[in-house]
Order: C-alpha cells, then structure tokens, then sequence
C-alpha cells in the first residue's frame, strides 16, 4: 500500500487498528472510503451527529432521497433517520470484508443514539436496540455516551448482544466504569444463553479536547504570573498521561478473574479507543496523540487530515506503557500549589461540553433539513 507505511506499521507489528473519525455518503458513492480501507489500512469508520451535520447540511448528494420521503408522508425525524441509516448500511457493507477477514476485531461502523438523550437511562435504551435492528448489520456499533445515566444502558444494550462504542469519556474513573458495564452486560447475556464471542466494544476515550481545556487554564495562569517554568512543563502533557493510566487500569480489569471467566467463553475484551486525536495546538506535532499511544489492543480513531498526516510521517513504536510514572507525576502535579487545577472538575466540564457539541449540530441539522424539506415541497 504506497503511502500507507506507518499505519500497517502500527496495525501489524504493533496490534493497534486505525478507524476513520467521518463519514458521508460522498466518500462511499465516489469510491473514496473503499480506497482508504484498500491503500490507508483503515479497518473501521465512526460517525456522530456533527460529522453527519457537514455531511448532510447543503449536501445536494441527499436532496433525491429527502424528496422521496417527501413524497411518502415522512416526518423530518423519519427524512433523517432513512438518510443516516442509509449510509451506515452501506459503510457496514464496504467493511464487511474486513469485519470477516479480522474475525469481528475489526470493521465496524458506529453510529450515535440521539444526544439529547445522554441523561435518559431507559430511552437510550429503546434507541439504541431500535436502531441497531432497524440497520440490521452485524459490523455496526451503536454509540452511547458514558454519562452516569448512559453507563446503566450500555450494560443492558451489550446484555441483549448489541456491538456498543461508548463515547465521551474523558476521565479515568469513568473508563473504569465503562469497563465494568461492558463485563456486567456480557455476564449477563451469557446468563441469557447468548453467544458472548460475537460481541464487540469500544471505549472511545478523548484526547486534545483534555489538553486543550487545561492549557488554556494553564496560560491563564502564566499571564496572572503564576510559577511559568513549573505551568509550562505540563502543557500538551495532561491527556496523553491521562490515556496512559487508563491504559494500566484497562490491564488490570482484563487480568481479573471475573474478566477471565468471560474470556474462557470467547468474549473479547473492549478496547480502548483513543478519539478527539486532531492536534488542536499548532506548536504541538500533528500527530502527537497517535505516535504516543500505539499500543496493543487498542484502536485510533484519525480524521482524515491526521491520517493523511500519518501515512507521512508517524514514527510508530510501542509507547502507551512507556514512561508510565512519569505519566503519574504529571497528572499530579496539577494538584501542586503553584498549578492548582483540580482534573475531575476539568473532566466533569468536558463531559457537560462534549454532549452540548454533539447536541447542538444535531439541532442545526435537524432545522436545515427541515428547511430542505420545506424548500423541495414546493419544487
């Protein structure tokens, strides 16, 4: 695959898997998404309701589709939801070869639950069963954030034998409990009688959003002139440190003999998902949150600038167990006296914050399609 060395590298010797962070029906109509798989080693696909904003919204590509269900009486929510289940049928058919080449490691295609149901336990539920039925694909994963409320879903939405990507997690505590969701749904879907080897998981944990955030607390401080050299030396640090000790925390939960028990009937483990890997901060490399987490058993999700980024120059070597005390110096030094930024605050905020930027494109789109539907009513 010319072009494509650093990422087989990763893939290969290293057991990581590379998803793409898009989706549109112009990538899958033009060939482009079938080209990724076949010359980027791009092993699987993730959606939400942003990237499906650009990708509908003032996308003439859809306007056939929207006047079909025009014609049939359909309701904008209905519109939208043929629109998206549509595109996720046919990514989940261009990656079946490799969902069925990795024997269900790979190929998988997610797509988000309503966000505006992150804090609805039982709604959640209901949606994410209804749309895993409705797609009727074996490579899709439905998204469910890991709120305190979404946790409770993604234990019951794997317990009916449903692929889960649990999304929006940023601090440790919250991986952990995500994991232990997963090993609880699946115990009880083996309780059920349920083949517990054919499901699969994620826990897509967040990356330059974390930095981003204390960075910009961080330069707050250094500008109120606060300890500069000590501010300094733990910018750009936070969420690759953070991904590390969730990585150890991972280790352990699937060395535990309750894991093992689970292990013994097929189950996989659910892998740590590294997301939000665009370097925000221009002084940082472009593909610092890839080059620093490859590690085995684990996927990286890249938007495509990243990939394109990373097929150039990642310098791929096993380093998520790498400098792993340090990684635990670092993330204490933000409770020192001259730093002073408490992390659980900082993850509870990012969470609140991730959910509104997954709620408010969805509303936009909503309202656009609304207005295509009103504006082709009338062609």
């Amino acid at each position: 695959m010319v072009g494509a060395k650093p990422i087989l590298e990763i893939e290969n010797t290293y057991g990581q898997s590379i998803w793409m962070d898009n989706l549109s029906r112009d990538i899958i109509e033009s060939g482009e998404l079938k080209e990724l798989i076949d010359n980027k080693g791009i092993v699987g696909i993730t959606s939400n309701p942003a990237i499906f904003e650009k990708a509908i919204a003032g996308n003439k590509i859809y306007d056939n589709d929207i006047a079909e269900g025009i014609k049939a009486g359909k309701s904008v929510e209905e519109i939208y939801e043929d629109l998206v289940f549509t595109d996720i049928r046919n990514a989940c058919d261009i990656f079946l070869p490799v969902y069925e080449k990795t024997n269900g490691l790979d190929g998988y295609v997610s797509i988000e639950v309503p966000p505006n149901l992150a804090k609805d336990t039982d709604t959640t539920i209901a949606e994410a069963k209804r749309y895993y039925k409705a797609i009727g694909k074996p490579n899709v994963m439905i998204k469910i954030p890991g709120t305190p409320e979404g946790l409770p879903a993604v234990e019951a939405v794997i317990a009916e034998g449903i692929n889960v990507n649990v999304t929006l997690l940023f601090a440790v505590d919250s991986y952990i409990n995500t994991a232990w969701a997963y090993i609880s749904g699946l115990e009880k879907f083996a309780e059920a009688g349920g083949d517990i080897s054919k499901i699969a998981s994620v826990a897509s944990f967040f990356l330059s959003r974390i930095d981003s955030n204390i960075d910009n607390r961080l330069d707050a401080k250094i500008a109120a002139g606060g300890n500069e050299a000590k501010l300094k030396e733990i910018k750009g640090k936070i969420a690759i440190a953070n991904a590390k000790i969730a990585y150890q925390k991972y280790k352990e939960i699937y060395s535990s003999d309750r894991w093992q028990a689970l292990a013994a009937k097929g189950a996989s483990v659910q892998r740590l998902l590294w997301a939000s890997t665009s370097t925000k901060n221009p002084e940082y490399s472009d593909v610092m949150y890839v080059d620093e987490l490859v590690g085995a058993d684990t996927v990286n999700t890249l938007p495509p600038n990243t990939i394109e980024a990373c097929a150039d120059h990642c310098d791929p070597a096993n380093r998520i167990e790498s400098n792993v005390e340090q990684a635990q110096d670092v993330i204490n030094a933000l409770a020192d006296e001259d730093v002073g930024i408490n992390l659980d605050e900082v993850m509870d905020e990012l969470l609140e914050e991730g959910i509104d930027k997954f709620i408010k494109p969805f509303e936009s789109l909503m309202s656009s399609l609304e207005d295509k539907v009103k504006q082709l009513a009338t062609v």
